[in-house]
C-alpha cells in the first residue's frame, strides 16, 4: 500500500478490530513466563484491581502491530521494526475485549537514497471508543 515517500506527515489510518481471547491471553503467557493471576486466573484476579482479568500489556501492543502489519498499514516495503517510544498503558483490556489502532504520521527521517524511518503517534482503542494504550513506533521502510 504506503511506500515511505507516499506516507505525508498527518496522514492517518485506522484497522478493523481484534476480540482479545482468553486463548491469546494463555498462550501469551506461555510463550512470555508472564503468568501473573491478573492475566490467568478468574477467581484471584475478580479480587485484584480490575475486579476481572486483564490481557498483557505486551501483547496489546504486539497485536496492534500485527494489525497494522495485516491489514497493509505499512505497505510492502517494511524492512523492520525500528523502536518504541512514550508507551503508555491508559487503561485495561480485558480478555474478551475488541482492539482497533489508529495511527498518523508524525514524522520522517530519510536514512539514505533507498530507506527511511516513518514514525507514527499510535492509538489503541477499545470496543467502547476509549484509549487504551499510546505510543509512538518507528519503521525503516524502502523509499
Amino acid at each position: 500500500m504506503s511506500r515511505y515517500d507516499d506516507l505525508a506527515i498527518g496522514w492517518r489510518c485506522e484497522t478493523p478490530s481484534r476480540t482479545i481471547s482468553s486463548e491469546d491471553v494463555a498462550a501469551f503467557a506461555a510463550l512470555t513466563g508472564d503468568r501473573s493471576s491478573l492475566h490467568l486466573d478468574d477467581q484471584a484476579a475478580a479480587a485484584g484491581p480490575y475486579g476481572r482479568r486483564i490481557a498483557h500489556g505486551m501483547l496489546v501492543v504486539s497485536c496492534s502491530i500485527g494489525l497494522a502489519v495485516e491489514t497493509g498499514m505499512l505497505g510492502d516495503d517494511l524492512v523492520a521494526f525500528a523502536g518504541l517510544d512514550r508507551l503508555r498503558f491508559v487503561a485495561p483490556v480485558f480478555v474478551g475485549d475488541a482492539i482497533a489502532v489508529s495511527k498518523r504520521v508524525a514524522d520522517r527521517q530519510p536514512v539514505d537514497d533507498s530507506r527511511g524511518v516513518v514514525s507514527f503517534d499510535t492509538r489503541i482503542f477499545n470496543q467502547h471508543g476509549a484509549i487504551v494504550v499510546a505510543y509512538v513506533d518507528r519503521y525503516l521502510l524502502r523509499r
